[in-house]
């Protein structure tokens, strides 16, 4: 018998296209030559919200990876098992393109268009996007060696997912991986002990591997770059999942990480016992091969901490549009109204980033030495900020919800515990503004591209011009500089967004931001906006509208 009535509760947010409710995004891939792409980022944002996508994100989290060490006989197999979910968003990924479409496309904005439908898959699970990242990282690291690219390109850039584990040359595609950290070192990968020994009798650039890796990401993709001391040093690896004899390599998956969130990717430790592998690029130079692939996961980092923000405002918007106290619904009342502005104010200055971050990397393709001076000390900076911001603002969101956002059903939760991940990988907060500072001191020219991106926006805001002038003075200080990088870092990240928001932005939001992270009329929570910005219309064009 019922007891009760159900009312006041929100409906599902879903059955919406989340492309074309994205008023940032969509303006943001027009702005930057991607707006050929919009049937399929329609497409794509229609698919991110059904029923059955978001669903799959659920069941994919709710049953993690399962390592198999051992079949029942006790021979070893070293593979890991994956619900059906999280293959079912693999193959959305993949056949979409967001592995490696831009490296088989030559139209202007490709990488911006597979940003930005990273950015909404993303938004389903973040997890699966781990290896989809990853492949799409590891092919321009492949150029140090064109015969090796030439003999995987065909695989890691085919639409087709196929994640049977055989030898690459039965398979319909292939994803990537990599192995760079171990236990002792961390983000210090000089101090790597796998050692790399040549195996001159098994052809040109080949090595045997022996050693660990502490995380080695997506196991059971089909090749991973990995770090080594080879004789003349550190240096970068191809490792392939099967050896050229068609047996597995001799990767020994020892167990899975218990991680706090990205529940539906498998992160491993691995023991290299010989395992087969090619040198890419110098003996000695494995840093500066595998750069080419971390720049790429870095801007990866940038979109997935985009791709969670929005979702989380998106989430935090619908509730309050439909839920009701105290006589009036969430939305139109004064102080939560503050909260979801400010929240939709950092989301839409993410992507801002995150797609200006995009074209650089088109741009860099076409050999635009501006822009490839601009993204050398911007991606670094952009990762940093954005991948800070996200964990404050998923759990503002949350919030907003009330109780109904600490249950599972709601989605935050999951989007709470994935919130970290991106400032951890491809370098925590500190590493990455060491990095920022090493590039502003080998590459001036980063600097004054960076500054170049800024001056196009002079005169637009007075607040920015103000703050990019005391930008000017802090970078002119070199005492105690290293003390300093956070804080440096952070300056040069709001003036980044506050001069993409100014030239580009709605106004509401531009006047928003340039008054409360450039002026300093702001609190320290969100939702203490300065009075007189227009919020109204900040939420209103963050709000997805549910037919």
């Amino acid at each position: 018998m019922a007891t009760h009535d159900v009312f006041n509760q929100p409906p599902p947010l879903e059955g919406y296209d989340a492309f074309g409710e994205d008023a940032a995004l969509m303006e943001g891939v027009r702005r930057h030559g991607a707006a050929w792409a919009e049937e399929s980022l329609n497409e794509l944002g229609r698919r991110a919200s059904a029923p059955e996508s978001i669903a799959w994100g659920f069941e994919a989290n709710q049953h993690p990876p399962v390592l198999r060490t051992h079949d029942r006989y006790g021979h070893r197999l070293d593979r890991v098992d994956y619900h059906p979910s999280y293959h079912r968003l693999m193959e959305v990924a993949v056949a979409a393109g967001l592995h490696a479409a831009p490296w088989e496309d030559s139209r202007a904005g490709a990488h911006v268009a597979r940003a930005a439908g990273f950015y909404l898959w993303g938004q389903v699970d973040a997890g699966h996007g781990c290896p989809i990242s990853m492949t799409y990282s590891v092919l321009p690291a492949l150029r140090a060696e064109p015969e090796v690219l030439a003999e995987w390109s065909p695989k890691l850039t085919s639409r087709d997912y196929d994640p049977s584990f055989v030898a690459v040359a039965g398979k319909r595609g292939a994803l990537a991986g990599m192995g760079m950290t171990e236990k002792q070192g961390g983000s210090d990968v000089r101090a790597n002990t796998t050692r790399a020994e040549p195996a001159g009798g098994e052809g040109p650039g080949t090595y045997r591997l022996t050693g660990h890796k502490w995380f080695c990401s997506a196991p059971m993709s089909d090749l991973f770059l990995m770090l080594a001391q080879a004789p003349g040093g550190l240096s970068c690896f191809l490792v392939p999942r099967f050896a050229p004899d068609g047996e597995p390599n001799a990767l020994r998956l020892q167990r899975l990480k218990d991680k706090l969130g990205n529940r539906s990717n498998a992160s491993s430790e691995v023991e290299l016992e010989g395992a087969w592998g090619r040198l890419l690029g110098e003996e000695g130079r494995g840093v500066r091969t595998i750069i080419a692939m971390v720049n790429h996961t870095r801007l990866d980092c940038m979109i997935g901490a985009a791709s969670g923000m929005r979702q989380a405002v998106a989430q935090a918007t619908h509730h309050a549009a439909y839920r009701t106290a105290f006589g009036a619904a969430l939305i139109d009342q004064a102080l939560m109204r503050g909260v979801l502005a400010d929240l939709a104010v950092e989301s839409e200055a993410a992507t801002a980033t995150m797609l200006r971050l995009a074209r650089a990397y088109d741009a860099a393709s076409e050999a635009d030495a501006h822009e490839v001076a601009f993204r050398r000390v911007a991606t670094a900076v952009g990762k940093y900020w954005l991948c800070k911001r996200h964990p404050m603002l998923a759990a503002e969101a949350l919030e907003c919800l009330g109780g109904n956002g600490y249950v599972e059903e709601s989605i935050l939760p999951r989007l709470f515990r994935e919130s970290p991940l991106n400032g951890i990988w491809e370098g925590s907060g500190n590493v990455i503004c060491l990095d920022v500072l090493r590039a502003m001191a080998r590459s001036p020219e980063s600097v004054e591209a960076y500054f170049a991106e800024l001056d196009g926006a002079a005169g637009g805001d007075h607040r920015l011009d103000a703050a990019v002038e005391r930008l000017r003075r802090e970078l002119a200080d070199t005492s105690q500089i290293e003390a300093r990088a956070r804080r440096i870092v952070e300056n040069m990240a709001l003036a980044l967004q506050g001069a993409l928001l100014v030239r580009h932005g709605h106004p509401a939001v531009a006047d928003a931001f340039c008054a409360s992270r450039l002026d300093g009329d702001w609190g320290r929570a969100f939702g203490t906006l300065p009075t007189g910005v227009d919020v109204h219309a900040i939420v209103e064009r963050a709000r997805p509208k549910v037919a």
